[in-house]
């Protein structure tokens, strides 16, 4: 890989930082050419537990506030318009390769689909989770991805679904 990047900055695409760690800007006229993959800048709206739920202020909508923006390839939102992300706090979703500290782009949605990943907002506990979720007789259960962990069943009622995962940023 070392060999492609000299490359690369020997072309002037790019420039390497030996004093910091990933240290690697992108350069010249790259970043203006139609060749490059087109960029989005995602909202970034705090935190999500993966594990035990996350207290959040009371609120209708529990991702208000944007803390941070983050410019990601376009090809990371599927094309869709109402996405956001949030860092993961937790480990209940590892064996669906969601691991702590990860951020997860969301897409924004009222009606999950059985099984999808999702942003919960349970409102007798004003707590967030991220889980995948599964509905039954009036009644949401909100499944961990990981074997050590037990799920979430609530009345349906009481979850409001705020989006869905569409991507995973992994952090290292």
């Amino acid at each position: 890989m070392d060999y492609n990047l000299r490359i690369l900055q020997r072309e002037g695409y790019l420039r390497r930082s030996a004093e910091v760690s990933r240290g690697i800007e992108l350069l010249g006229d790259y970043q203006t050419t139609n060749t490059r993959r087109d960029i989005v800048s995602v909202p970034v709206f705090g935190a999500i537990a993966a594990g035990q739920p996350l207290s959040v202020p009371p609120s209708d909508t529990w991702h208000t506030e944007e803390i941070d923006r983050i410019d990601l390839p376009s090809f990371l939102t599927e094309g869709k318009d109402e996405v956001f992300a949030v860092r993961v706090k937790g480990e209940s979703m590892i064996d669906a390769l969601v691991a702590d500290g990860d951020l997860v782009l969301m897409e924004t949605i009222d009606s999950p689909q059985e099984g999808d990943m999702v942003a919960a907002w349970l409102s007798d506990r004003e707590e967030v989770t991220l889980k995948h979720f599964h509905m039954s007789n009036g009644m949401v259960t909100l499944h961990p991805a990981n074997a050590n962990m037990e799920p979430i069943t609530v009345p349906a009622e009481k979850v409001t679904v705020h989006g869905k995962v569409v991507g995973v940023v992994r952090t290292i």
